[in-house]
């Protein structure tokens, strides 16, 4: 099987699966969908939105009509909703988990051949409880506390790396990064960070064309410019650079990321030969997935459980005969048997060890994608909406905004 073969079968799997968040793959490839590129780059761009949709996995949902709470809610839990906003203006938070920033995406086309997702970021002032807008930076990673940001500045691969008081919008230090940067993430202690290196902006779109169509999208080059990954230590001050080699299964971005116990990292390939995600030591050594981390996928960020013995998956089959609602599975982290099934189509952060964070969609296919932030608890099929709804097919400037939870 060649790469154009593996890719179209990884993202077929993937839209049999779930039907769509940021960056990062992850976190993180931004959708392009058809109808708003048709506006803004005619049919080529139109043609965008069929495959990269796809990759960044657009969560199924509910109608939700018997749901509705009054905008600002804040429970005894200490959630905070915001139902009439989207993107929200206001701190949106459940439990443990806080939305600390979000994002939107756009593409720009440099040239007929080439074009990159460009992002704007939209950072939590804890202040003010607000989110402000932030045009500094290309990414962000936002550390447990919301005191920091790791911040990237526009051109990627950067080569530094900003610490950013997220009370007074001021970079505090500046870490050099010759290898060139692009991606970052902190451990779960927020004592270290680990730096994803490229050689080249792992966000860049080429154009393709189907051979036997002709239609033209554009997608990831079939070559991941990336090259291994920094460790900062943060309180000490010292960093490492370690070289890590990948085959053509690494497509464009695919980000390192701590696991659980901050022991080891782990990041996307493509395929599930590798349960679409490998795991290095902290010297860039490839080694076997731990125990409770082996169920996972890198497109579901919830992951484990705060307690660490549940794991978060991707969505399941529609249950008691509900057409239009989707339910997403939750497994023990050891074993992978179903413990459970939510309501969500893609489990975004843990309230607790019993309550997810989840988009929901709100409307039919036939109209479009339009979901919300919901609240879900394992037992209980009545989501509780956090966000507005979210509008997926209009303009993305202001409309489709990925969301990055961090632990308060």
């Amino acid at each position: 099987m060649n790469v154009e073969e593996l890719v179209s079968e990884t993202l077929r799997e993937q839209a049999a699966a779930q039907a769509p968040a940021s960056a990062g793959f992850a976190d993180r490839v931004l959708a392009v969908r058809r109808r708003r590129r048709a506006r803004r780059f005619a049919s080529v761009a139109a043609a965008t939105a069929a495959v990269v949709a796809v990759a960044v996995a657009v969560p199924l949902l509910d109608s939700g009509k018997d749901d509705v709470r009054p905008a600002g809610i804040v429970d005894r839990d200490g959630t905070r909703a915001h139902p009439d906003q989207s993107p929200p203006r206001d701190m949106i938070a459940a439990g443990r988990s806080v939305l600390a920033a979000y994002y939107t995406g756009r593409p720009v086309l440099r040239t007929k051949e080439q074009g990159s997702t460009v992002r704007t970021y939209w950072l939590l002032d804890p202040r003010t409880g607000r989110y402000e807008k932030d045009t500094r930076w290309s990414y962000v990673a936002v550390a447990p506390g919301m005191r920091t940001a790791a911040v990237l500045e526009r051109n990627l691969p950067a080569h530094r790396i900003g610490l950013l008081d997220l009370a007074t919008g001021e970079v505090e230090r500046w870490i050099p990064v010759p290898q060139g940067a692009a991606g970052l993430a902190f451990s779960g202690d927020g004592g270290r960070l680990v730096a994803t290196t490229y050689a080249k902006n792992p966000d860049v779109l080429v154009r393709a064309t189907n051979a036997d169509t002709g239609e033209v999208a554009w997608m990831p080059p079939h070559e991941s410019s990336r090259t291994g990954f920094l460790l900062v230590d943060l309180a000490g001050g010292g960093s490492s650079w370690s070289p890590v080699s990948h085959g053509r299964e690494v497509l464009g971005r695919a980000d390192f990321a701590f696991t659980r116990d901050d022991r080891l990292l782990y990041a996307q390939v493509v395929g599930p030969k590798d349960g679409m995600e490998r795991f290095y030591d902290l010297s860039g050594d490839r080694v076997a997935a731990p125990a409770a981390e082996k169920h996972l996928r890198w497109d579901v960020p919830a992951r484990l459980s705060p307690n660490g013995t549940l794991a978060a998956l991707g969505l399941t089959k529609e249950v008691d005969g509900s057409p239009g609602r989707s339910y997403s599975s939750v497994r023990d982290a050891r074993t992978g048997k179903e413990i459970a099934t939510v309501r969500g189509g893609r489990l975004l952060a843990w309230a607790d060890d019993k309550r997810l964070i989840a988009w929901e969609r709100v409307t039919g296919l036939d109209e479009g994608y339009h979901d919300r932030l919901v609240l879900v608890t394992i037992g209980s099929g009545k989501p509780v909406p956090l966000s507005g709804t979210r509008r997926l097919d209009d303009d993305p400037e202001t409309l489709e905004w990925s969301p990055l939870f961090v632990e308060r």
